[in-house]
């Protein structure tokens, strides 16, 4: 979603974002939601996001700036994704709402939520809803026994109500409101399905 990152993206450059290098203008945009001195640095996650069209996977390897990225932009796997995926609207986050005064992070933990990527990855190239789904909530479950503050009490019941009807789950961005993202081939009543962007529009 990357809500203040697209703001930012709009005072750049309205609502078209310029033909050019993508990643050139997503390392733009970064350095523009991060000017020097910013105390809590917007991940380059959301700029390469909202900038790079389809399907992307960004590896990282200790710095902010992935260090490699590939892109999909078969439109059989586009167009799959987006029939699968569901959204659910939670409430906003709270003004002191910070996931990081409360972690755990491990090399153990790291290397589930780095396994659970890597399955995912493989199950979207496949078309392979259930694994899909699971690895999905593989990635859930890592991210939140690492940083267990992304979640209340309320997010957790929201999401007990959907477990029937989704093979995986996880919370948008960093957590604590936003969305809940939903992989189901089943139609979910009241969520709202994604739109992969294919061209260069805000």
């Amino acid at each position: 979603m990357s809500s203040s990152t697209r703001r930012k993206a709009i005072e750049l450059w309205r609502n078209e974002i310029p033909h050019d290098d993508a990643e050139h203008l997503a390392k733009m945009l970064f350095s523009f939601e991060n000017p020097p001195g910013t105390n809590e640095i917007s991940g380059s996650q959301d700029s390469l996001g909202i900038v790079l069209p389809g399907l992307n996977k960004l590896n990282y390897a200790g710095n902010y700036w992935p260090q490699k990225i590939i892109s999909v932009t078969d439109e059989g796997i586009l167009s799959w994704i987006e029939h699968n995926l569901y959204l659910v609207t939670l409430g906003p986050r709270e003004n002191t709402y910070s996931p990081l005064s409360n972690t755990n992070i491990s090399a153990a933990g790291a290397k589930s939520l780095a396994d659970a990527t890597e399955d995912c990855w493989n199950a979207i190239l496949k078309k392979d809803i259930q694994v899909f789904g699971t690895a999905f909530r593989r990635s859930f479950e890592a991210q939140i026994s690492m940083f267990p503050d992304m979640v209340d009490e309320d997010i957790l019941l929201t999401i007990e109500q959907y477990k029937d009807k989704a093979w995986g789950w996880k919370l948008s961005g960093a957590g604590g409101g936003g969305y809940i993202i939903l992989v189901s081939d089943k139609t979910i009543e009241g969520a709202m399905q994604i739109k992969i962007r294919r061209k260069n529009i805000l």
